[in-house]
């Protein structure tokens, strides 16, 4: 039985060396595909809005220079190889429909229909020799571009130290894909012997469809040594036993018997021995207390190099590497005080000769339960290889982040239904200020820091086109860890598996300056259009007035030259001065309109308007007094308003005069002043009780220069448009309410 089990630890341990030689392999290899699939994405990258790729040989040289795995790179809109570097070698390939070519069609396909990066080949290549094309699905739009692809010799696949060294001797390794278009296994490394899959260990890559195999050659070497040992064990069973049955019939054979029991269990024991030295795994003695090694067998000695002499004047302390003494010697106080009786970890040790070396190390008890600590047995396994193969696939980590972390975009992957993120490149710190770790341990860390206006319309959106299964690309705005809004564009991969939309992967693009940029065009679009509106207005209004005095003063020059007498002429002459009159009020109308348009740097100070309001009133007291209105002010005292002083007098001023000039003569005047705070601005309203304004025949005109709507003999339409103007100048808006015999109300938004 016990023999049984030894063997069956045996063939465990066997099937575990061979299962962690095939893991390293497929992780190196996966580790290599998922690079590719970083360069593929970088590639993509440069097909700009209209579909054409952008620095394309600049880019790819690029991905070569830092990829040694990569042969080529290629671009292939609508299934034709348009574009590949480097061009020289690859020249045959050009042109190539992969799409309608037989023997690359249906893995080109699954490149589609997976919506990830599939790994076709290997195959012999039209440029030569045996290669794996990695390609990856392109969407522009929500429509299928082509494919971004890169080329890998078979043999570069193959020259990985995982596969390199493997022992020949014991194993011999091997790689089959089914055929898509006969549908048959085929294996493509060249071998002399027969698979048998029960030899073997078997991983699958999923991306190329691959079967790696790691087969062993000596199936059966474990089989015929413990058959012996069963065999001499049963012996010795059977021999005990018929001994023992002897001694209980012949009490006088005994002295005869223990000195036979004596010298085969010193037998035994050399056997034993010979199992210790001949163990495949080294195998030491060490005291407890002291750390000494006691006893060490031939493989424990040839790990450190030491003979077994040396090795026995040696302590745990002498051999163990220093950056991991101090766990060491912490177990060892844990064995001591009986904390622990046995452990099993991983730590570096250095050889005779200074080289550091991984080994896996199991302690186990030499001594009774509930007893003190006398001696372990420590079994070392050399998985120096593995490590190596680890520290590997975490440089080839290391270095795909650092391609990530160089694109200028924010990369990423969450789960497509919860849209927790997995993975977010370093750029995130750079773009919006927040850690990696921040983002992927806080749940809908996403969601919940996109700007309040846009958080809704953006994540339905964004399951609306995963449900679709759809790669979307959409803008929209976050806060930054500093507070500030920050632009970003989003485009986005739906990765589909089993029919289901799984993974979304992406990249976030910062276009805050772009959105600037924009607004700021928009700001002067609008700015320039409204001051070309004034202009044409004021245009208009120039050419019609001035042509209007000039058109008098022409008729009355005409009349003076053909009048007859002199008192005709004095006549004449008296009217033409009252046309230049008119003509200098209407220069010095236009002059303060272009005053107020173009004063750039008005400036501003912080008003009292209780106060103006006052002043005004207390100018236009005769007025106030001889139409016998009453003005009820209601502004608290305590309002100020950030306003150019002259252009709030103006304000004032026209409007509570024109108040007082259109009052109702059959009714008692009143006149309202009041101000409130609607969405951030200060609202000054001045009502009347007056004649009003019939605004569907006059609102059109009402603020237009010289434009009247009454019969009062002081109404000029000027003070209308020069308070619009003004107002319009400090940034804010007026507005008028107005019913005939009823009364008027403006409201000057102040902002």
């Amino acid at each position: 039985m016990i023999i049984y089990q030894q063997y069956h630890i045996a063939k465990k341990a066997k099937h575990d060396e061979m299962n962690g030689i095939i893991q390293a392999i497929h992780k190196s290899i996966e580790q290599s595909l998922k690079k590719n699939y970083a360069d593929a994405l970088t590639l993509a990258l440069t097909i700009n809005d209209k579909g054409v790729p952008e620095n394309f040989e600049k880019v790819g040289e690029k991905i070569l220079s830092s990829d040694n795995n990569i042969d080529a790179v290629q671009l292939v809109p609508d299934g034709i190889i348009r574009y590949t570097y480097p061009l020289k070698e690859n020249q045959a390939a050009i042109g190539i429909d992969i799409l309608k070519n037989e023997k690359y069609r249906f893995e080109a396909l699954k490149a589609i229909q997976t919506r990830r990066m599939y790994f076709a080949g290997p195959f012999e290549l039209k440029q030569g020799g045996l290669g794996i094309l990695g390609r990856i699905a392109i969407y522009k739009n929500n429509r299928f571009w082509g494919f971004s692809a890169v080329i890998i010799r078979f043999n570069t696949l193959l020259n990985k130290p995982e596969i390199k060294n493997i022992d020949r001797s014991k194993y011999y390794f091997q790689i089959s894909k089914v055929n898509p278009l006969t549908h048959k296994e085929t294996f493509f490394l060249e071998t002399s012997e027969k698979l048998n899959p029960e030899n073997a260990v078997v991983s699958v890559v999923p991306d190329g469809d691959w079967t790696l195999y790691l087969v062993n050659k000596k199936p059966n070497e474990l089989v015929f040594p413990f058959i012996f040992r069963g065999i001499l064990a049963l012996f010795l069973a059977f021999l005990i036993g018929f001994l023992t049955t002897s001694f209980f019939k012949k009490p006088a054979e005994l002295e005869i018997l223990l000195k036979k029991q004596a010298e085969k269990l010193l037998k035994n024991e050399i056997k034993f021995k010979s199992v210790f030295d001949q163990a495949a795994v080294g195998i030491t003695y060490v005291d407890t207390v002291t750390g000494q090694l006691l006893e060490a067998n031939k493989k424990y000695c040839d790990l450190l190099g030491y003979t077994e002499q040396e090795i026995k004047q040696k302590t745990i302390q002498d051999i163990v590497h220093p950056d991991d003494l101090e766990e060491s010697i912490s177990n060892f106080k844990k064995l001591k005080a009986g904390i622990i009786r046995e452990y099993s970890t991983e730590r570096r040790h250095v050889t005779k000769s200074g080289d550091t070396i991984w080994i896996r190390l199991t302690i186990s008890p030499l001594w009774e339960a509930n007893s003190s600590p006398t001696k372990h047995i420590a079994i070392a396994e050399d998985v120096t290889q593995r490590k190596l193969a680890e520290e590997a696939i975490f440089n080839s980590q290391q270095r795909t982040e650092s391609l990530i972390n160089t694109i200028d975009g924010i990369v990423w992957e969450c789960d497509a239904q919860t849209l927790e993120f997995s993975f977010i490149s370093k750029k995130v710190e750079d773009i919006l200020g927040y850690t990696s770790q921040e983002w992927i341990n806080t749940p809908n860390f996403w969601a919940n820091h996109i700007y309040h206006e846009d958080k809704d319309s953006t994540i339905q959106f964004c399951f609306e086109q995963t449900n679709k299964k759809l790669n979307h690309d959409f803008e929209y705005r976050m806060i930054a860890k500093d507070g500030s809004i920050v632009w970003l564009r989003d485009i986005v991969n739906v990765i589909v598996e089993n029919g289901k939309a799984k993974n979304l992967r992406g990249i976030m693009i910062d276009i805050t300056k772009t959105k600037e940029i924009e607004k700021d065009l928009n700001n002067s679009f609008y700015l320039v259009n409204e001051q070309n509106k004034r202009l044409l207005n004021f245009s208009y209004i120039v050419s019609h007035n001035l042509r209007s005095h000039t058109s008098n003063i022409s008729s009355i020059v005409d009349l003076i030259e053909n009048s007859d007498s002199e008192e005709e002429k004095e006549e004449m002459i008296q009217l033409l001065k009252s046309v230049s009159d008119s003509l200098n009020e209407t220069m010095l109308n236009l002059n303060e309109v272009v005053n107020i348009q173009t004063n750039v740097g008005i400036v501003t100070e912080n008003l009292n308007l209780k106060q103006y309001i006052n002043n005004t009133l207390a100018i236009l007291c005769d007025q106030i007094e001889l139409k016998g209105v009453t003005v009820i002010s209601s502004v608290d005292d305590t309002i100020e308003v950030n306003y150019n002083p002259a252009y709030l007098e103006s304000i004032l001023y026209n409007l509570i005069s024109n108040a007082i000039r259109y009052s109702h003569s059959e009714k008692h005047s009143e006149i309202y002043i009041d101000s409130y705070f609607e969405n951030e601005k200060t609202v000054l309203q001045i009502s009347d009780n007056g004649i009003g304004i019939d605004l569907d025949k006059n609102g059109h005109k009402i603020f237009g220069m010289y434009k009247t709507f009454s019969n009062h003999k002081e109404a000029k339409g000027i003070g209308l448009f020069i308070t619009k103007n003004q107002i319009d100048a400090m940034g804010g808006s007026i507005t008028v309410e107005s019913k005939p015999n009823l009364g008027t109300t403006f409201k000057v938004y102040i902002a």
